[in-house]
Formats: C-alpha cells, structure tokens, sequence
C-alpha cells in the first residue's frame, strides 16, 4: 500500500521528466544548432540524464539540479547552443530555491548561462550554414539571463509564501488552543461558583434536618417513646444528603474525579431508605453484574432514585419494583409502580424527567417514562455499553457530560406525572 501511494507521489515528476526529454529529442532533430553536428550517443544519453534529474526535482532538490546541469552542459556541447537545453534547468532551480537551496540555484544558473554561451562563441557553423551574429547570441542569452532570475524568483516566493501559509495554519491552531483553554478555564469558574452556591445555601440547612432529627430521636429514646419511623427515615435521609451534598461539592471543585457519587453497588440501600418512607420496594437484578463506566454507574443511580422519590411523593399508596438488566452490549434500568397514575394520562415534563432524559441520551440510551397500561407509573432507561464515553476524554480534561451538564441534570427535580417540584427528593444530596 505505502509503495503505490509512493508511485503515485511520483508520477507527475516522472510524466514530467519523459515529456521534456521528449521535447529535447525531437526539438533537437527538427529545429537543429546552426552550430551543431549530428549528436552521437553521448548526446542522447545527456538527454536522458537531464530529463532524469526531474523524477526526483521535489524529493532531492540538490541531487536533481547536480544532474540536469550537467547533463544539459553535455547536450550543449553535442547538439549546440539551444534555449530548449535551459528547461530541466529551469525547473530544478525553481524548485531548489524553493527548498530554501537559493545559493546552489543561483550557482546552476550561472554555469548554464556561462555553458550556453562558451558555446554558442566557440561553435563552429556547420557547412554551408551562416554563423549566428553576436547579435542573436546576445537576445539568447539575454533571454535565458530572464528565465533563470524568473525561476529564482518564483521558487523564493513560493517558499516564502509556503511559510507564510504555515504560519497562518500555526497561528489558527494556537488560537483554537487558547479558545479551547480559556473555555476550560471559564468552565472551571462555573463550577466553583456553583460549589460556593450549593454550600452555602444547602448545607446549612441540611446540617440543621440532620442536628434536629438526631435530637429527636435521642430524646426519644431517652425518655423510652417509640422513635416514629418517619423520624428515623428523616435523620438517615438527610446523614446520606449530606455525604452525597459533599460528594457532588467534590466533584464540582475536582474536574477529574468521576468516581463521587452513587453507584449500582449502593442500589440495595437506596430501596432499603424507599422501604422506610412506607413504599414496599423491590430491587431485582439479572445478568451478569461487572464494572461500569464512572457516568453509566451514576445516571442508573440518579434515574433510580429520582424514580423512587417521584414515587414516594406523588403515587400515593403504591409499592415500587426496580430491575436492573445487564445484557453483553447495554444496561436496561426499570422502575415500575402501581401507584394513582392511569393508561392515558400525558405526563408533563418536569426538572426532573428532563435530567433523565438528558444524561440517557448523553450517554447514547433512550429513556422512556409513561403510565402503565395496568395502572401505575414506569421508568425505563436502556444505556449502551460499547463504546460508552467514561467521561474523561484522554487528554484529562472532563466532558461536558461529565462537568457542568451531567451536574446539572443531577440537580433538577422535579415531579413527571403532574409537572410539580418537590423540596427536596428522596436523599438526593446534589440539590
């Protein structure tokens, strides 16, 4: 494969060098020197050596121009003086002073122009042919002396130009380097500012539900009351919104860590904190368990206990089931209730289906969230594993998914069923 791409490379140089040593050939039989004499085998073979040298003018410049000098200072001496013996010339200069070679270009130059003209001054007419007048030497060689500064010239301004180009491309790049740095940048702002804001106005307030309830309970105890159990559900409602409020203040304040938050593994606990707000729960999973990336591990968790939260809120007497399906290539997440909801009824979009819908398909799933045709409520997200981003591109620097708009999808709540916002959701820490 590497060695057709090479042919093809070549052949332009190739198609070039069998043209102009055709031209050479058949110009030098038609239109002879009037100081030539029938060329020998030497003079073809200068022909083919000139030609040569422009097989390989871009590859090795300074090789190709060696060759075509002296080639063509042979075919000057075999066929005569002749403006066609300055074309491999030409072009060989050109592109040599457009490797940046101009010294060894301007010095071919020189030698051809020189060799040209020893020549054509020392040549003798062949017979019954009038010698050249110094005149129509002079115009030759006057016309050469353009060519070869012209050929000079246009290969210094083509490197030139090349380089500017260069530098124009180099200089885009940079920009888009530093728009992409200081968009990093602004993002990282973004995310302090929303730390400081979710310190300062959530935890506060959750340490206060905490302080209280666990004084609560302690002086039920102590004066030996039954301890009410939405008591208890309060005081490890708001412990578990404190360590995930922490989590996620991490997670803002640290770009790179992908590992804060739930997870699969903490599924058990969640239904067993749902089971404890009086909602019969479930939690069943088939396949086989294994490792998931960092935002597949966090959005099952999120899209579960946002579920079990609409659930306890708003279904009203009703018991929950949640499955968790691994299959070779996806990951299914379903929660079903049997709660007030009706075949029929359109649910209205809230904060919080929104986030769902938002870190599923950032992740390339569907999710789908609709009354069941038996009465009751369903949830159901399925998430692709092949391919799946884990949130952290290689070069480090945390996604969009996995930065501020997975963050923000976690902080939408939201009640999908009848488009109300509840205060806070069932120990959800991120607020």
């Amino acid at each position: 494969m590497d060695g057709d791409h090479g042919l093809r490379a070549l052949a332009p140089d190739i198609g070039l060098a069998v043209g102009v040593g055709a031209l050479l050939a058949v110009g030098g039989v038609i239109i002879p020197s009037p100081t030539a004499t029938a060329p020998g085998p030497l003079g073809y073979a200068a022909i083919v050596v000139g030609a040569a040298g422009l097989a390989f003018c871009r590859r090795a410049p300074l090789a190709a121009l060696a060759v075509t000098t002296v080639g063509m200072l042979t075919y000057l001496v075999q066929w005569g003086a002749t403006t066609s013996a300055a074309f491999p010339v030409l072009v060989t200069v050109c592109f040599a002073a457009m490797a940046g070679h101009r010294v060894p270009a301007v010095v071919a130059s020189v030698i051809h122009l020189a060799g040209s003209l020893a020549v054509a001054l020392s040549a003798t007419p062949a017979p019954g042919v009038a010698p050249p007048l110094p005149r129509d030497i002079a115009d030759r060689t006057g016309l050469l002396l353009g060519w070869f500064v012209a050929a000079n010239v246009i290969g210094v301004v083509s490197r030139h130009r090349r380089a500017y180009l260069q530098q124009v491309e180099q200089r885009a790049i940079e920009a888009e380097r530093t728009r992409e740095e200081t968009a990093l940048r602004r993002a990282g702002e973004e995310r302090l500012r929303i730390a400081r804001e979710l310190h300062d106005s959530l935890t506060h307030s959750i340490s206060i539900i905490k302080v209280q309830s666990g004084v609560a309970v302690h002086l039920a105890r102590k004066r030996g009351e039954d301890v009410p159990d939405a008591l208890v559900a309060i005081q490890e409602a708001s412990g578990e919104a404190m360590r995930e409020l922490r989590a996620t203040l991490e997670v803002l304040r640290v770009p790179g860590d992908e590992t804060a938050g739930g997870g699969v593994d903490r599924l058990p606990d969640l239904t067993e904190r749902t089971r404890a707000t009086g909602v019969p729960t479930d939690l069943e999973v088939t396949g086989t368990p294994r490792p998931l990336p960092a935002d597949v591990d966090r959005a099952v968790y999120r899209i579960v206990q946002e579920s079990l939260t609409n659930i306890a809120r708003h279904a009203g007497p009703a018991t929950a089931r949640v499955h968790v399906l691994y299959s070779p290539d996806a990951l299914t997440v379903q929660i079903d209730d049997d709660g007030s909801a009706q075949p029929g009824d359109a649910p209205t979009p809230g904060f919080g289906l929104t986030g769902m819908r938002e870190r599923v398909a950032a992740l390339g799933g569907t999710l789908k969230a609709e009354p069941r045709a038996e009465g009751g409520f369903t949830v159901r997200a399925e998430i692709p594993l092949n391919g799946t981003r884990t949130g952290v591109e290689p070069s480090g620097a945390p996604t969009p998914v996995a930065g501020l708009a997975g963050l923000a999808g976690a902080q939408r709540f939201g009640r999908e069923r009848d488009g109300t916002r509840p205060e806070a959701p069932l120990a959800e820490g991120t607020a």
